[in-house]
């Protein structure tokens, strides 16, 4: 997703588009995904989905601060605005489920596929309509895999784009 948007909000500057999302997967991707790796080998962490409610809030917080580490270091250097707003969203989404996942289990993949998309839409209106497909496989996978139910699966869902729609609204 910040992929996308980077590129696409800096055209034709392909190049430093590219920079810029790689900063921001960084801090809202593969540092997250450090974290709960991390947690798992150390033993702290009973598996990479979080499954035990008990051990979720720190690797959550941890990730929520790396998205806020990484947002700060994107306005300090001149992001392109769009990059910023999906920055909040990936946060704001992050949040919403941090929050949620503390009394009940929702999908955070499907939040965040949900949230993304919806953004996607809002760029680029109805072209970007088929990626819904890419929600509804997310989905999918994760009530195949048995991680998640069909009710968890649609509140992350339409948590994640409730969330994000207005909030990238707003900033763009």
């Amino acid at each position: 997703m910040p992929l996308v948007v980077s590129v696409h909000s800096t055209a034709p500057a392909v190049v430093a588009g590219l920079g810029w999302a790689a900063l921001a997967v960084l801090f809202c991707s593969a540092v997250p995904y450090g974290i709960i790796w991390l947690g798992v080998r150390r033993g702290q962490l009973t598996d990479h989905h979080i499954g035990e409610r008990s051990q979720r809030r720190r690797p959550l917080l941890y990730g929520l601060l790396s998205v806020l580490v990484g947002l700060a270091a994107l306005v300090l250097l001149g992001a392109p605005g769009p990059l910023v707003a999906m920055v909040v969203v990936m946060f704001a989404v992050g949040a919403a489920v941090t929050v949620v996942n503390q009394v009940w289990k929702l999908s955070a993949h499907a939040a965040v596929s949900a949230g993304s998309v919806s953004v996607l839409i809002v760029l680029f209106g109805a072209v970007a309509a088929p990626l819904v497909a890419l929600v509804a496989l997310v989905g999918w996978s994760r009530v195949r895999l048995a991680d998640h139910t069909l009710g968890q699966v649609l509140a992350g869902a339409t948590v994640g784009a409730l969330v994000a729609v207005p909030t990238f609204v707003l900033l763009s």
